[in-house]
């Protein structure tokens, strides 16, 4: 009786069904750990944190590598002839960044800081003189940018624009505090405001440092691909022209 169970073979389950229990376990996993912390995404204990953010060697040296990288390519890109950089047909800039920080060299990351773009999908009006298009060719993978239309430039004012008084944050709904502020440069509503950034005008940089970055709606999938080469090439970072204008229309 014995010998008849050993020689019994085991019931026969697919690998899609064992993955799916798989996959099934981790998440009644992960959900009993939510409801033991309480809420969903409760933030760790500081002992929990210390050890989940504890790094295998072989990823500090790969993250050390792809930052040393970055730095090789970023100089090798300042060093461009200028007859490989396009020409810039427009005085007027929209700068969006589109990359994130996990292998950026912290030179790049002080460069894109320098154009006030600290986060993804944050976006930036400019002159475009020589120092501004150099710092693009340095951070060209993590940037696309073009020359904003006047409609581009009203509606993003309008739907994503706000002041940053006392390091605060404050919504331009109320012409009293463009006034308080600009009203010295003769710009006391946000008519005047729309007009000095669209027409590059004398006092263009007063307003644009009145103004934050303006941060952008999180492109639908396939807008953006991910992808740091040239836009000229097939990918998404670098000059765009007036082609930025569409994707100014989507994020806003």
């Amino acid at each position: 009786m014995m010998a008849e169970e050993e020689g019994q073979s085991l019931p026969y389950v697919s690998e899609i069904v064992l993955k799916k229990r798989k996959i099934r376990d981790e998440l009644a996993i992960t959900r009993r750990t939510q409801l033991e912390l309480g809420k969903y995404g409760a933030k760790k204990s500081k002992k929990q944190s210390d050890v989940s953010d504890i790094k295998r060697p072989e990823q500090l040296i790969k993250e050390f590598r792809d930052k040393e990288l970055d730095l090789i390519r970023t100089k090798q890109r300042a060093k461009r002839p200028k007859s490989m950089i396009p020409t810039i047909k427009s005085k007027l800039l929209f700068i969006i960044r589109i990359q994130g920080k996990n292998d950026m060299h912290p030179k790049t990351r002080k460069i894109l800081y320098n154009l006030r773009l600290r986060k993804v999908f944050s976006g930036v009006f400019v002159k475009a003189t020589e120092g501004v298009i150099d710092m693009l060719q340095k951070v060209e993978p993590y940037v696309t940018y073009g020359y904003p239309n006047l409609k581009n430039v009203k509606e993003l004012v309008y739907k994503k624009g706000y002041a940053r008084i006392d390091k605060k944050a404050v919504p331009l709904t109320d012409n009293n505090i463009i006034e308080q502020t600009l009203g010295k440069y003769g710009i006391i509503c946000i008519e005047d405001i729309i007009h000095e950034i669209a027409n590059v005008g004398q006092h263009f940089k007063e307003v644009v440092l009145f103004m934050g970055p303006l941060m952008l709606s999180k492109p639908e999938d396939g807008l953006l691909r991910g992808k740091k080469q040239p836009y000229r090439e097939g990918g998404d970072a670098g000059n765009r022209e007036d082609e930025i204008n569409d994707l100014i229309s989507k994020m806003n």
